[in-house]
Order: structure tokens, then C-alpha cells, then sequence
């Protein structure tokens, strides 16, 4: 597991475009951390390193549950389990077929739900450790 402390939101979307080289096609990452932690800045990132164009707006899905963006080396599916109470509506979102597919997966909220995940899924953790620095372990 690696650490990164980022002091600023353009230094963790730096860490993700980074981490983005090392996915592949059926890659399920699930994010963990606290209310303004990083979460969706670091999928800001994963896109711009599966090279999402830019034209793309890239924001949290908390209302729609899922966005997705084509048009990169691979696409990227990021869902929010934010507003969901019971795992049987995560469940109705088709989750395997995503995980299955062509394309990579990012989950935030994922805590809410562990149970949901394969075996594969790889946990990135965001911290807090002061007003602009966070750390993010994956």
C-alpha cells in the first residue's frame, strides 16, 4: 500500500492520474473517507490519466448515482452510494456487469456497502490531517 499526503486538490488529482497508469480494464477501486476528503477530486484525476477529454466535465454523481465517461484509453464509471440506505439498491444498479466490463470502476461511499465488492477491488482511504492536507492510502 502506498501513502501520499497532498497539500492542495491539484497535487491529489497529480497522485490519481498517476495511480490511473497502473488500472486496466475491470478495475473496481472503492474510495473511503470522509465528507470533503478527496474522493471526487481523485476521480477528477483518474480521468485525466485514462486521458477523459477535458471537454468531459467530470463531478459526483451523489443525485444520479452513476456517471459515465467515455472516450479515454478505457472508460470510467464512477458511482456514489452516498444517498442509498440499503445494499439492495447499490445491488439494482447492475454492479457486476460494470465490474465485469470493458471500462474501469470507482466507487465513493463503498464503505457503506463492503460486503458488495469482488476480490479484486482495490481501497483507496482519504484522510484528513489538517485544513489542506489530506492523506491518501491505496
Amino acid at each position: 500500500m502506498s501513502v501520499f499526503i497532498s497539500r492542495s486538490a491539484e497535487e491529489t488529482k497529480k497522485v490519481a492520474a498517476g495511480f490511473a497508469l497502473t488500472l486496466q480494464a475491470g478495475s473496481v477501486l472503492a474510495l473511503v473517507g470522509d465528507l470533503g476528503s478527496g474522493k471526487t477530486c481523485f476521480v477528477q484525476g483518474l480521468a485525466k490519466g485514462l486521458a477523459v477529454p477535458d471537454t468531459i466535465p467530470v463531478s459526483s454523481p451523489t443525485f444520479v448515482l452513476i456517471h459515465e465517461y467515455p472516450g479515454g484509453k478505457l472508460p470510467l464509471f464512477h458511482f456514489d452510494f452516498y444517498r442509498l440506505e440499503k445494499a439492495e439498491e447499490a445491488q439494482a444498479l447492475s454492479l457486476e456487469d460494470y465490474w465485469e466490463g470493458n471500462g474501469v470502476c470507482v466507487i465513493e461511499w463503498a464503505d457503506r456497502f463492503p460486503k458488495l465488492f469482488p476480490e479484486k477491488t482495490k481501497w483507496v482511504h482519504f484522510k484528513f490531517l489538517g485544513e489542506n492536507e489530506r492523506e491518501i492510502r491505496c
